[in-house]
Parts: C-alpha cells; sequence; structure tokens
C-alpha cells in the first residue's frame, strides 16, 4: 500500500473498505475519472452522467465531505 499515512492519505469506512482523502487526491494531482468520495476536481474526468449526479449531490450537501474539510485543487488540505 505505497507509503501512505491512515487518517491523512486514506481510512477505512465501516465495511471496512479503504477510502482515499481529499488530500491524497491532490497530491496525486489529477481527477481519475471513478467518482472517488472525496475527489477535489469536482470530477473533472468523470463520464456523464454521472458526474453530473455526484455534482447534485455534493450541492445539496448529501456527499459533501470535501467541501465540509474545505479540500480543493486551488485550497488544498492542510
Amino acid at each position: 500500500m505505497n507509503s501512505w499515512i491512515e487518517g491523512e492519505d486514506f481510512y477505512y469506512n465501516e465495511q471496512g473498505f479503504i477510502v482515499l482523502t481529499a488530500r491524497y487526491h491532490l497530491d496525486r494531482g489529477h481527477c481519475c475519472g471513478n467518482g472517488c468520495k472525496h475527489c477535489p476536481y469536482e470530477y473533472k474526468n468523470v463520464p456523464e452522467p454521472k458526474r453530473s449526479e455526484l455534482l447534485s449531490l455534493i450541492l445539496n450537501g448529501k456527499e459533501n465531505n470535501q467541501t465540509k474539510n474545505n479540500c480543493t485543487e486551488t485550497n488544498p488540505c492542510s
């Protein structure tokens, strides 16, 4: 698992899956197009219609963990 740091680069969800953080994605430097939960790139490379669906969830506050932490491409995590 590379040199990831738990709590900074990833965490485990309730089902035991690894979830990559916005900080990890910012360090990677681009959107991978998979629709990751904490994508700080506004899902730039996610194909439609999935991209629009994900963006609407963020706007409706249902999936806004990356905005809650203010982690974005222009405002990286501290």
